[in-house]
């Protein structure tokens, strides 16, 4: 039996079911639960089980999820909040030690995509394309002469959260007093693509699949298309294997006039990660195979190009959550 927890679940309810048809598709007993700290999280009830539990920043959060493995079997967890993840990359082993598998990087990996300018350094370091970034030192003083418009983003921070473009320096300054860390960047104006790619729990690449950013809310993509692109396949794997990527992640990068600029990665499934799976590349039913200790060869290039993704809202109706465990 193979069972699964999702944590902070949210409403990731289309990632609840594509776990649920992946253990259906590969013939194995299992169920999927999921978990979060609100109860009237909608994925919850998509869920075959599900538990409410402490802040991922709760000394006893650990505690808590070493519990539900124990009582319920759970052969693998799934982080999908950021601030989770260095909590999960830290107490990796504590999990292993239970027979649970968490689907992680390493702590100083994701230490390096979730710290913006750590992320910038790794990436000049080892060659890395990404969009020209710009000298701000601790004071506010403006090192480069700069081209304006550029891109403002926070060093920490996620989606599209206090990103700004500034149009000249008395913008820029003014951004830079309320984020005196911020990352200034060159604006770049091309095809904005997120790559899922999935890599097997030693850090072997599985599958790659681009899709064109068409519709973005909030930071999130809403609608989109898978591209099968050599040159960013490519340069999303070998970026992978150089940083130690673990599992399902989400690469965002610009395609400029045949150049690939990486501009983030979140080591977690992302909110489009159905496109991907629905194109052919499914992951679920990868971590899966993983834990009945099958080999992977890798399918890299091969899921359906051109597919398109409509995200949309729905309803769910529950009665009074009050009893929820």
């Amino acid at each position: 039996m193979i069972n699964i927890l999702i944590t902070s679940a949210s409403r990731k309810v289309t990632l609840v079911k594509c776990f649920k048809d992946a253990l259906v598709k590969e013939c194995v007993d299992g169920k999927v639960t999921a978990a979060d700290i609100n109860p009237l999280s909608a994925a919850l009830y998509a869920a075959d089980g599900h538990f409410i539990v402490p802040r991922d920043d709760d000394p006893k959060f650990i505690a808590a999820l070493i519990k539900i493995c124990k009582a319920n079997k759970i052969k693998l967890i799934v982080p999908t909040r950021d601030e989770e993840l260095p909590v999960f990359a830290a107490a990796k082993d504590k999990f292993c030690s239970i027979g649970t598998t968490v689907m992680v990087a390493p702590p100083e990996t994701i230490t390096i995509c979730q710290d913006k300018r750590l992320f910038v350094n790794y990436c000049l370091f080892h060659g890395i394309g990404i969009p020209r970034c710009y000298n701000i030192s601790p004071d506010g003083v403006i090192a480069d002469c700069i081209s304006y418009p550029v891109f403002v983003k926070p060093r920490f921070g996620k989606g599209s959260a206090k990103t700004a473009r500034a149009d000249n320096e008395d913008t820029l300054r003014y951004l830079l007093k309320s984020e005196p860390e911020a990352i200034v960047a060159e604006y770049v104006r091309a095809d904005e693509y997120t790559i899922d790619v999935f890599t097997d729990f030693a850090g072997q690449v599985i599958s790659v699949v681009p899709r064109l950013r068409l519709g973005v809310f909030g930071g999130e993509s809403f609608i989109g298309k898978t591209v099968n692109n050599p040159v960013l396949i490519d340069a999303a794997a070998r970026f992978s294997r150089t940083l130690g990527l673990i599992g399902h992640n989400t690469i965002q990068c610009f395609l400029d006039d045949g150049e690939v600029k990486f501009i983030e990665i979140n080591p977690r499934y992302g909110g489009g990660a159905s496109l991907g799976i629905a194109a052919g590349a499914d992951t679920p039913r990868f971590l899966i195979k993983l834990l009945k200790g099958e080999q992977l060869a890798p399918v890299i290039g091969q899921f359906k190009d051109g597919l398109y993704m409509l995200r949309y809202t729905q309803d769910i109706y529950i009665d009074d959550p009050q009893d929820i465990h």
